[in-house]
């Protein structure tokens, strides 16, 4: 898709990617972006995938706790039509979404809108993410945020799955994924097989 560079004068949006393993404050740092944006008095639409129901079906929570209102939507589309006449886009769980959420990301910035962004850049075998990849090409600025490892202490890139069950996407939380660095991921799943 091609997107008509802005020749008019008017303000110029960008995208923020925040990424990160599970348990690093991906979903903190989005909300404490989106709150300074509401204390400004900008404009602001969130949005986050509806099957992303860990801790509310409709406000965006954090593993904290700390939590700030949002639409569920079923498709990235989605956010083009419901997103007008704002100054912020805030997307959370961004790994969730299909391909197109890069393209709508581009267009929101390329309409004037600050789009912040927050999702696994790699899944539970430390492989990109869905679209995440390529909103990290794509990104004006980008903050990638480490948790601590639970085996050694070390910083933890990686969201290991405690459960043997397969495919990239498998919605949970502290039951089910713990943050490890890559060696003590690599111990765990050599178990696990």
């Amino acid at each position: 898709m091609f997107i008509e560079p802005n020749l008019s004068g008017e303000k110029s949006g960008w995208i923020e990617v925040i990424c990160g393993s599970m348990f690093s404050g991906k979903t903190e740092e989005l909300i404490r972006r989106l709150k300074r944006v509401k204390i400004a008095n900008l404009k602001v639409e969130i949005f986050k995938p509806s099957i992303d129901t860990r801790y509310d079906e409709i406000r965006v929570v954090s593993h904290d706790s700390n939590a700030i209102l949002s639409t569920p939507i079923d498709n990235s589309q989605t956010i083009l039509l419901m997103a007008n006449d704002v100054d912020v886009v805030g997307i959370d769980e961004a790994q969730f979404f299909d391909a197109e959420i890069v393209n709508v990301c581009q267009t929101l910035a390329q309409k004037g809108i600050r789009v912040i962004v927050a999702g696994l850049d790699m899944d539970y075998l430390g492989q990109p993410f869905g679209p995440m990849p390529s909103l990290l090409a794509v990104a004006d600025y980008i903050t990638k945020l480490h948790a601590i490892c639970v085996g050694c202490g070390n910083i933890a890139s990686i969201s290991y799955r405690k459960t043997e069950q397969s495919g990239q996407i498998l919605v949970g939380e502290k039951e089910m994924y713990e943050p490890r660095c890559r060696k003590c991921a690599a111990k765990g799943n050599a178990i696990l097989k």
